[in-house]
């Protein structure tokens, strides 16, 4: 019986070890993966976004699995769509003209 007494003392280690660890560190990551999947997934014309290299950009065109950015007038630039770290802002600015 000896044994017994070891092996449930190591699982009434072991067993609150892996739940801090569950609830502290893997369960977080998956709720912020399943965000980052979600924005990805709803990305659409006009949404002004920050890159992973930090290139800020407004979405000219939605591909399967790029995005179509416009940094500055007449410059364009195709990054996959995973290479995207947010979405600053879902709306479309005006224009403004310089004189």
């Amino acid at each position: 019986m000896p044994q017994q007494s070891g092996l449930t003392q190591i699982l009434f280690m072991y067993v609150p070890i892996f739940l801090i660890f569950y609830f502290l560190i893997i369960r977080p990551q998956q709720q912020q993966g399943k965000k980052t999947k979600e924005m990805l997934a709803n990305l659409k014309k006009n949404d002004e976004v920050i890159t992973t290299s930090g290139i800020h950009g407004t979405v000219v065109i939605v591909k399967e699995k790029t995005v179509v950015l416009r940094v500055d007038e007449g410059c364009r630039i195709e990054f996959d769509r995973e290479s995207i770290a947010s979405v600053t802002n879902s709306e479309a600015k005006p224009v403004e003209v310089v004189k």
